[in-house]
């Protein structure tokens, strides 16, 4: 016999609140990790020990290189990629949440301009995929 929905309603919110649970302690570990990180980097570099071994593990210092787009200077960085021959390194992307939205108005607006009828406006058409996905939210009942 399948479960009813009231069962599957209480198990559904079970999971979440454990996945925001283990969310939670997995951004207090990854903290941890980043505090201890700091503290054994800065004693191995003090006592000028590149690279140990300790239990049967290796540990090592290692360093990578990062770099950014300057906020100010992105266009001229991405301009000087292109003529410099490195123009593959620059893509352009849209928020997918912003696309979404953006792509609801111009369905909404096709609609009203089209007698009700639902569907893409013709320059969308075969540009972007749209579909519906059903979810359950869970928001705490307020008591009348």
């Amino acid at each position: 016999m399948e479960k009813g929905m009231f069962a599957l309603a209480e198990e559904f919110k079970a999971l979440r609140d454990k996945k925001s649970a283990l969310e939670d302690e997995v951004k207090a570990t990854n903290g941890k990790i980043e505090t201890i990180t700091e503290a054994l980097t800065a004693a191995m570099v003090e006592n000028e020990t590149p690279s140990f071994t300790h239990k049967q593990f290796q540990f090592s210092l290692s360093t990578r290189m990062f770099a950014s787009a300057d906020k100010e200077h992105k266009e001229e960085l991405y301009e000087a990629l292109r003529e410099n021959g490195y123009g593959d390194l620059v893509y352009e992307t849209v928020n997918a949440n912003s696309l979404s939205s953006f792509v609801r108005e111009r369905m909404e607006e096709f609609s009203e301009a089209n007698d009700g009828e639902d569907g893409l406006p013709p320059w969308l058409e075969g540009k972007v995929n749209v579909y519906d996905k059903i979810s359950v939210k869970v928001a705490k009942a307020t008591r009348k």
